[in-house]
């Protein structure tokens, strides 16, 4: 399913706004795992963060994967594509680990803190664009990497020698983030982006259910316990509707036509998302610390994005 790219002054425009529309998704996204993960508090002492998380991860790829096979025939194909398998593996193992670490993190961090530390993987992306384009290590990009690095230290309370270990989780998935942000700019200009995300979200699925019965005995009521019990089911809908499907769909489709390092700029603005949804929901209590530390991490990003770009750089086209 390999495809000709092209791209025009209008898809770009278009691109710009739905990738912020998909940062509003991911900031709430951060709101809705805290909520199941809250409400699974009593099962999460009975088998165990991971198992709880896996669990809900393969909840959520299973009703992507229904309705990105509901609506498209190139989804459809692609499960029959050898090569689509292969490249569409590759996306959703990052995947697979990049959430894996984000949710369990998550339990022991707010949403806030938690949506801001996966910020770092847009600086990554700016490090990396930067590095394989054989740009040189500007000033402003070390500035950036530094206050960044400094938001991220400062954002719940004066910085601290070591971590916890839901911060370091949480940091470690947004490394395995950036990979996968520069993976989905190569292949979603050879192939079809509706196939790779289908296999994507498969890959996902498969790596989460399969070591789920080595975690626990009685492994099939133990994951209908968990997605049955009562404060799971909207947030994990929602979580799958529009998290994985909606925002992974437009996400694949759309990145193609923007360099990554101006992908990046508009994915600063999902730790902002999740900090208003935090604070309206009453997830995130107030404190300076969150806006001196966000206002560091955002002012980072954006340092770091505008002085990486190629003078010359315009969308390409292939």
């Amino acid at each position: 399913m390999n495809i000709t790219f092209e791209t025009s002054p209008a898809l770009h425009r278009r691109a710009l706004i739905l990738l912020l529309f998909v940062t509003v998704i991911w900031g709430a996204t951060f709101i809705w795992m805290k909520m199941a993960l809250n409400s699974l508090a009593d099962e999460i002492d009975t088998y165990g963060i991971t198992m709880v998380v896996f669990t809900l991860i393969a909840a959520r790829f299973l009703i992507a994967i229904i309705a990105l096979l509901s609506i498209s025939s190139d989804a459809r194909t692609s499960m029959r594509d050898p090569v689509m398998w292969r490249k569409g593996a590759m996306l959703g193992g990052l995947m697979f680990a990049g959430f894996a670490l984000q949710m369990v993190g998550l339990d022991d961090v707010n949403p806030a803190t938690s949506a801001f530390l996966t910020s770092m993987d847009i600086v990554l992306v700016a490090v990396l664009s930067t590095y394989f384009a054989g740009l040189p290590i500007t000033r402003g990009l070390v500035i950036g990497v530094v206050l960044a690095t400094l938001g991220a230290g400062f954002i719940d309370g004066p910085p601290h020698l070591t971590w916890g270990r839901g911060e370091l989780l949480t940091l470690i998935g947004a490394v395995i983030f950036s990979f996968h942000i520069m993976l989905i700019q190569d292949l979603t200009q050879k192939y079809n982006p509706l196939g790779i995300t289908q296999i994507s979200f498969v890959v996902v699925f498969i790596a989460c259910l399969l070591p789920i019965p080595l975690m626990v005995s009685g492994a099939p009521q133990a994951m209908w316990t968990i997605l049955t019990t009562e404060g799971v089911f909207v947030p994990l809908f929602c979580l799958g509707l529009f998290g994985s499907f909606l925002a992974l769909v437009l996400l694949n489709t759309y990145q193609r036509h923007l360099h990554p390092v101006q992908a990046s700029i508009i994915y600063t603005f999902e730790p902002v998302w999740a900090t208003i949804f935090g604070l309206v929901l009453a997830f995130v209590p107030w404190s300076l610390w969150i806006a001196v530390g966000g206002l560091a991490i955002f002012v980072g990003n954006i340092i770091v994005e505008a002085t990486s770009r190629e003078p010359s750089d315009e969308t390409p086209v292939a």
